[in-house]
């Protein structure tokens, strides 16, 4: 015979969920090897860059938006740049790397979608490479390559953590030591009131 489940009970589990995957996102492993913030400069610079690219040149931002028929391209086009600044700074400074790292993760599956199958078939309305390959597999893998390498640095950060050298592991440290403390003190106080029990009795 099977019983209907409680409504808190699942209300119960989803909160723990949520409370596991906030907690995943928000304390990431800091204890990587120092290397890690190499990968952060390639990535979090190219990011920033590209970003600010997107603003100086319209031909790189809300034009080529518009010509991928992206929808309302000026907001989206906006939208990217900004992100990818303010995401950019984040890797570089190791802050909130899987929180970020998400939306790069996205944003680059939907770049790679959206300009490399048109480029295949020999339909992209960008211009195609100056130099063969211009269409076709070849031409996909020659082209791909900056959003194949921020993808899987992106995809890196987010399961490995910023590294040592990071304000996460920063901020982490902190939240660490600080438990520490209290922890300490908490013991402290117990066994002074132990110590004064046993002297009233």
């Amino acid at each position: 015979m099977r019983y209907p489940l409680r409504r808190d009970v699942i209300t119960d589990e989803s909160e723990e969920l949520m409370k596991k995957l906030l907690n995943w996102l928000t304390t990431p492993p800091v204890d990587g090897p120092k290397s890690i913030f190499i990968l952060r400069i390639m990535a979090g610079g190219v990011f920033f860059w590209e970003g600010i690219l997107k603003f100086v040149y319209a031909n790189q931002g809300v034009g080529r938006f518009t010509k991928l028929g992206m929808p309302v391209p000026h907001f989206t086009a906006d939208f990217v740049a900004c992100l990818e600044i303010v995401g950019g700074l984040l890797v570089l400074s190791g802050l909130a790397t899987r929180l970020i790292a998400i939306p790069f993760i996205g944003e680059m599956i939907v770049a790679m979608l959206s300009t490399k199958i048109s480029l295949y078939l020999g339909t992209s309305p960008l211009p195609l490479p100056p130099a063969p390959p211009k269409i076709g597999m070849w031409a996909v893998l020659h082209e791909v390559r900056s959003e194949y390498a921020q993808l899987l640095t992106s995809l890196f950060l987010l399961i490995n953590g910023p590294g040592v050298w990071s304000l996460d592991a920063l901020f982490i440290r902190k939240l660490k030591s600080r438990g520490k403390k209290e922890v300490q003190i908490g013991t402290v106080s117990r066994r002074n009131e132990s110590a004064n029990a046993s002297l009233t009795v």
